[in-house]
């Protein structure tokens, strides 16, 4: 009889780790899809701390026209960057679609974030197929991807983007 409650112990805690197991692979294959400059982007999920909407900003003078300024979130600063400006595209205008992508923990400790025109939902990776990168593309841009329709994805690696010279040098 005791044996048969250590094969369930067991059998329950191995069933736990695979759950948890499966639960961190669909988070590594999950990337948060977004618009920003007329293109389709991607960042890994863990990368990502939280999407929210653009909060108020206060402006810095002598900076980057790319540069919206900071923003307090819960009692912290955040620099905050317009995405398609830092990529030479056109601005974003700010809307009530736009969203503030802020790096999470796994990128360093940046507080920052991007505005992206709008949020286009989760996407699998694995439901993706590979694409060749850009020539001259930024060290920070990751995989290039293609989905079923024929559309682009570009992948963003966060960690890489957030030691970028140009993405932290933020004075004119």
């Amino acid at each position: 009889m005791a044996r048969a409650k250590l094969d369930l112990r067991a059998f329950q805690q191995e069933l736990a780790t695979r759950l948890v197991s499966k639960t961190v692979a669909q988070v590594e294959s999950s990337r948060l899809g977004f618009a920003s400059g007329g293109e389709q982007w991607l960042v890994r999920l863990a990368d990502v701390g939280e999407v929210i909407a653009v909060p108020p900003l206060a402006s810095v003078p002598h900076t980057q026209a790319w540069f919206l300024g900071v923003a307090n979130i819960r009692g912290n600063l955040y620099s905050v960057v317009d995405l398609a400006g830092f990529l030479d595209r056109e601005a974003t205008v700010l809307a009530p679609q736009n969203r503030l992508v802020l790096f999470g923990a796994r990128t360093g400790d940046l507080r920052a974030g991007f505005v992206v025109q709008s949020v286009l939902g989760l996407r699998n990776v694995g439901a993706l197929a590979p694409a060749p990168p850009r020539v001259g593309a930024p060290a920070w841009h990751g995989q290039r991807w293609v989905d079923a329709d024929h559309g682009a994805w570009q992948e963003i690696d966060l960690t890489r983007l957030a030691r970028d010279p140009a993405f932290l040098c933020v004075g004119a």
